[in-house]
């Protein structure tokens, strides 16, 4: 029996978030939600269950909206890095979720590197 898109999906996600949890050394992770039109990412502190940064292409200011393309993924992974560092953050785990690292999700996670956030 042929599993279906939905389950597979369920079945990456738990396997990255049971992994993360066993390898996160006390930083925050670096959550990424990717819809067909845009794109959001979270930096998550999972011991007190906050929100630490976010960006999403839903805001008008970066230009992306209604807009899910690499180059959106880009511009994204280098504010959320910008919006880390003033928050004092150097350090997170990347939580791909279900989604597989490559395209919009692998340009995200370069161009926060890119802008200084160690993941």
């Amino acid at each position: 029996m042929a599993n279906s898109k939905r389950q597979l999906f369920q079945k990456r996600r738990l396997r990255v978030r049971s992994k993360l949890r066993k390898v996160n050394a006390g930083r925050p992770r670096l959550s990424v939600h990717r819809s067909n039109k845009n794109l959001s990412v979270q930096l998550i502190d999972d011991a007190q269950g906050v929100t630490l940064a976010a960006a999403s292409t839903l805001e008008k200011d970066l230009g992306f909206v209604g807009k899910n393309t690499r180059e959106a993924a880009a511009k994204l992974g280098a504010t959320i890095a910008e919006r880390a560092k003033k928050a004092g953050i150097t350090e997170a785990q990347f939580d791909r979720g279900g989604f597989l690292f490559h395209g919009r999700i692998k340009a995200l996670a370069d161009a926060a590197r890119e802008g200084g956030l160690k993941i």
